[in-house]
């Protein structure tokens, strides 16, 4: 694996951790989405994460605000207010 497919392997993770985290998607959809796929494409569907969901209950506030500080880098503000809605009312 080279360098941009690192990065790229990082954002996917970040934006994944976005739709958990905001609740856009479940772990459970995806590991309906995982089955499926690999039923269709009989190979492996990837969804990284940047934390193991299943480490602890919940995801923790450092978690959440590693995700912020990687869209804040790229000024996706929008999702950056999500993140910290969802944390100061969850949390």
């Amino acid at each position: 694996m080279d360098f941009m497919e690192d990065i790229e392997l990082y954002n996917e993770a970040m934006v994944n951790a976005y739709n958990v985290i905001t609740k856009k998607v479940s772990i459970e959809d995806v590991f309906i989405e995982l089955e499926d796929e690999s039923d269709l494409m009989e190979d492996l569907f990837e969804f990284p994460l940047p934390f193991n969901p299943f480490m602890h209950g919940d995801i923790s506030n450092d978690e959440i605000d590693l995700v912020v500080d990687h869209f804040s880098d790229l000024e996706e503000y929008e999702k950056c207010a999500e993140l910290v809605t969802y944390k100061k009312n969850v949390k």
